[in-house]
């Protein structure tokens, strides 16, 4: 064993792959691999069926969707479908803290009453206008009001209505923010139109107190008010993407095409294209060089020095002295020499990355419908987003509402002893069963959370999360694997294009489902705990930064590097697992191994081959998303007109809008469409460097038919023996 590792160097890396004459490509007699993680996924699975079904049962999501009055009835919904808004008889009750026995009541969401309205009231109006003497029906209106009272019949006064929060004793205009009726900010105008409004009760004085002159509350300030023209500006929003969506598409469909080019196009320019990239960033350092020599320079000669202003925390005073030239001159200096020296040393490495990147467009062009796949990946993503997002709503809103007796005016006597105290039903609820307190009213306090499937909603909440992450992982798996397997096959046809499969890429999607859905579970269940664990982190710091000191930070900080860190290490594992999985059908322990040893082997090849791809792809993103977002921009906002009327900018709300769709979009797409060219670049480089162990390098017995690759190894091979001497 000692003698082998000698002979061999890269000996503690594995041993290179053996030349067998027989393979040739992705191996089409294979078995199931990972049984048992594959039996614990779909347990998961079902079990996720389970808990939605679960949810669905008993969860009823118009807690969430629909606003709900005091008496228990939806708005906008059942009995009250012609009423969708919901009215606060005294809005800053749920804002402050004026009624004390809020802070008492776990959960109490808003002490005041609220009714369903069909429209939420635009002007100022105050009781005290039209108080004493007047009847209810001249004072109030009607569809202000509680359902129970008619205003018309009653026998109540107006200070008995008043008292018991009947009908609301001002209003001021609001506007309608998710069916709830909101302070209209800029309707506001001048409190002093409640300055002949009469003192009715200690809570109607603070409430006008407040109203005119902003005191006794911190919390309905702008954080609250700025969102109240939100419906305003989406349904402009709306307006402009309703008569701009054709032209949205259009961008996006121009997007679509030059990404598709970009990558196609690659087969002829990439050598040129990496080369100016490289010259670019040469000459960008060089001038970096040029510049912080000359500041170096000019502020030598001003004799400024660093020990002349000491420390500061104004970092622009560091740039007018001359060390800090100095060092930028120095490290840009090392970058430069460091970026040449590997240029010199690595050009061949580079030469080879260029004709991966050339083959990797050739293979596209001979079986696009791998440029639908992300396509795919996308609507099992957005099913499982729905899923996740359906199944945590019901699981919210599973627990029946419990609504409990509540003193509205908590200062009278005879209030304090029902106060929070004692159930109701707000449907059968009337205030006279409790005469020593005539503010009572039936409020919703919490959802119940005393059954069985209630005390458990936590932990099917975390459920629900870890097995949505599981699924979207697996779904982003399943598509690296099957793509694999698609370019795998091209790259082996000995004769290309005739012995390329049919379908590819369905032949590589239905070897990953039928036989590998546990070696791709196995290895997303790996990342889904590393994700997990990043939540966990993220979320003690959050709950623990206030007390936090500097060594805590720290040491946080550090192990959410670390784990950001492992997470990309194992999706970079992962994805040549997968490469490997799709080829050789063996499990992912094994495939994990291999790639992860022969990668180790060619480092080198590795890391410049991986550079160089990154560079393209982000030069390529950076065309794509930039251009068509110049262009989206240009013609929003006016400058490219068009011939006729059929578009005009000046009905456009905020042309800024559907920019940033278009800009948003085209990156989805780039990102989409160099996502398949990326693997396809990965899986070419693997079988690449296994064909190449196959044959010793020599090519003797090549698999892989290009005639460029074979070239260059050619003269890498040739370069190699004159340096040692050889013919």
């Amino acid at each position: 064993m000692g003698k082998k590792q000698e002979t061999n160097p890269n000996s503690e890396y594995g041993e290179p792959a053996q030349f067998d004459p027989t393979f040739n490509g992705p191996i089409k007699k294979r078995g199931c691999t990972d049984i048992i993680c594959c039996i614990l996924f779909m347990a998961v699975i079902l079990g996720y069926i389970a808990v939605g079904i679960l949810a669905w049962l008993y969860g009823d999501p118009r807690h969430v969707l629909y606003p709900r009055n005091s008496t228990g009835w939806f708005c906008g919904t059942g009995p009250n479908k012609n009423r969708p808004n919901l009215l606060y008889f005294n809005i800053l009750k749920c804002a402050t803290s004026i009624n004390v026995m809020a802070s008492a009541l776990n959960g109490l969401q808003c002490p005041t009453t609220q009714v369903c309205v069909e429209k939420c009231p635009s002007t100022f109006w105050g009781v005290g206008s039209y108080f004493p003497g007047s009847k209810p029906a001249d004072t109030f209106n009607q569809s202000l009001c509680v359902p129970s009272i008619d205003l018309a019949n009653t026998d109540l006064t107006v200070q008995q209505i008043v008292d018991k929060e009947l009908c609301p004793f001002f209003h001021v205009p609001t506007i309608s923010v998710l069916g709830r009726c909101l302070p209209d900010i800029t309707a506001l105008g001048d409190p002093s139109y409640f300055s002949n409004i009469q003192d009715l009760s200690s809570s109607a004085n603070d409430t006008i107190n407040i109203i005119k002159y902003g005191t006794g509350t911190e919390s309905l300030d702008e954080d609250i008010v700025n969102g109240f023209n939100a419906r305003d500006i989406g349904v402009r929003i709306f307006e402009d993407f309703a008569s701009s969506w054709p032209w949205i598409l259009l961008g996006l469909l121009i997007a679509m095409v030059v990404s598709m080019l970009f990558l196609l196009l690659l087969r002829f320019t990439a050598p040129v294209m990496v080369w100016v990239l490289i010259i670019g960033v040469l000459g960008a350092g060089a001038y970096g060089i040029w510049h912080c020599y000359w500041e170096y320079d000019n502020h030598k000669k001003n004799s400024a020095t660093i020990t002349d202003i000491g420390f500061t925390t104004n970092f622009n005073v560091y740039l007018q002295v001359q060390e800090t030239w100095l060092a930028f001159l120095i490290i840009i200096s090392v970058a430069e020499a460091i970026i040449l020296l590997t240029l010199i040393f690595l050009r061949t490495r580079i030469l080879i990355a260029i004709a991966l990147i050339q083959e990797s467009s050739k293979a596209i062009s001979h079986m696009m419908s791998a440029m639908l796949y992300p396509l795919i990946t996308f609507v099992l993503l957005l099913v499982c987003v729905a899923y996740w997002g359906a199944t945590a709503l019901y699981l919210a809103t599973s627990g029946g509402p419990i609504y409990r007796v509540v003193a509205l005016n908590s200062t009278m006597s005879g209030c304090s002893s029902i106060n929070g105290t004692m159930d109701c039903d707000p449907q059968n609820f009337t205030s006279s069963d409790y005469p020593g307190c005539p503010s009572a009213s039936c409020i919703f306090i919490k959802y119940n959370d005393e059954g069985l499937f209630q005390r458990n909603l936590f932990n099917l909440q975390i459920y629900n999360a870890v097995a949505f992450l599981w699924c979207a992982n697996f779904v982003i798996a399943l598509g690296q694997c099957t793509l694999a397997g698609a370019f795998a096959s091209y790259y082996w046809a000995f004769t290309k294009p005739d012995d390329i499969p049919m379908f590819p890429v369905y032949g590589g999607f239905m070897r990953s489902l039928r036989y590998h859905v546990g070696s791709l579970a196995f290895g997303t269940l790996i990342l889904t705990l590393v994700q997990i664990a990043r939540v966990i982190l993220e979320y003690i710091d959050h709950k623990t930064r206030e007390a936090q000191n500097p060594v805590a930070r720290f040491i946080l900080c550090c192990m959410k590097c670390c784990l950001w860190c492992l997470e990309k290490f194992i999706k970079f594992l992962n994805r040549n697992a997968y490469i490997m999985i799709a080829i050789y059908g063996k499990n992912f322990c094994v495939s994990a191994k291999n790639a992860f040893m022969l990668l180790m082997r060619n480092v080198v090849r590795v890391v410049v081959l991986d550079k160089v791809t990154d560079l393209l792809l982000f030069f390529g993103k950076l065309l794509v998303v930039g251009g068509v977002g110049v262009l989206s921009f240009f013609f929003f906002s006016g400058r490219i007109p068009l011939p006729g009327n059929t578009f005009r900018f000046e009905t456009l709300n905020y042309y800024w809008m559907p920019i940033i769709t278009v800009v948003f979009g085209s990156y989805l797409i780039a990102h989409g469409f160099f996502s398949v060219y990326n693997m396809c670049v990965d899986t070419l480089f693997l079988c690449f460097l296994e064909d190449l162990e196959r044959n010793d390098g020599s090519l003797q017995k090549p698999y892989f038919m290009s005639k460029n690759l074979m070239k260059i190894l050619n003269k890498s091979n040739k370069a190699k023996k004159k340096g040692r001497g050889e013919d």
